[in-house]
């Protein structure tokens, strides 16, 4: 957990008799950028926002198969959500920023959380077809970016599975791996996505451990 560090700041020469004054150098929270895609778990992205707000600052990526699911409702106030439409709206000039380059710029960490099998095969192939895909191609791997699938048993269990899964493990993506229980359509199996919960202490845990061993995350 981050700890506030106090400096002395002397305003006089050194044999002074003023007292000196404290200035407040407390490190920032971390800056998470979370992206949902289209899997029915992403129904729980507003309590994965809620999970993070509160100990870190939070913006969400969404694609427009996933805002079938999302209740733009229940995210934090504070919480901005970035669709596909806003890639290029704010873009006129050469000069103007870019969107997926400015939230890879702005994140210390990723997270993708439900990581459907389409993106998951999109990431795996180096296909950058919308706001979210493009931050993932852009991604800095000295920053970490961890994903938490959601899918079918069947499409958990299916071969190009397992190789899209080794493809993002040699580019440095952490994964929150899936559970087992009553999935959304009915199969009972392997493929539920963690709970926003374990999503969230996971990466928590992840930035006090290296926190603890002297480095750091934020860039």
């Amino acid at each position: 957990m981050a700890i506030s560090l106090q400096v002395m700041a002397f305003t006089g020469p050194a044999n002074s008799d003023r007292e000196p004054s404290q200035v407040n150098t407390a490190p920032r929270k971390p800056r998470i950028l979370l992206a949902a895609s289209g899997s029915v778990a992403a129904i729980k992205f507003g309590n994965l926002c809620s999970c993070f707000s509160e100990w870190a600052e939070v913006r969400a990526v969404a694609t427009r198969a996933s805002l079938h699911f999302i209740d733009r409702a229940s995210l934090p106030k504070d919480v901005i959500l970035y669709t596909d439409e806003e890639e290029w709206s704010t873009w006129t000039k050469i000069g103007d920023g870019v969107l997926h380059i400015e939230l890879r710029r702005w994140a210390d960490i990723m997270v993708i959380a439900p990581l459907s099998a389409n993106t998951l095969g999109k990431i795996a192939g180096g296909l950058c077809d919308n706001l979210l895909t493009c931050i993932v191609r852009a991604w800095d791997y000295a920053k970490p970016l961890f994903v938490a699938p959601a899918m079918n048993t069947f499409m958990w269990n299916n071969p190009f599975t397992e190789r899209h899964l080794m493809l993002i493990d040699e580019l440095g993506i952490s994964l929150i791996p899936p559970v087992t229980k009553r999935l959304a359509c009915g199969d009972y199996g392997n493929g539920a996505m963690a709970e926003p919960s374990l999503i969230f202490s996971t990466v928590r845990l992840f930035v006090e451990s290296r926190t603890q061993s002297g480095g750091t995350i934020m860039h």
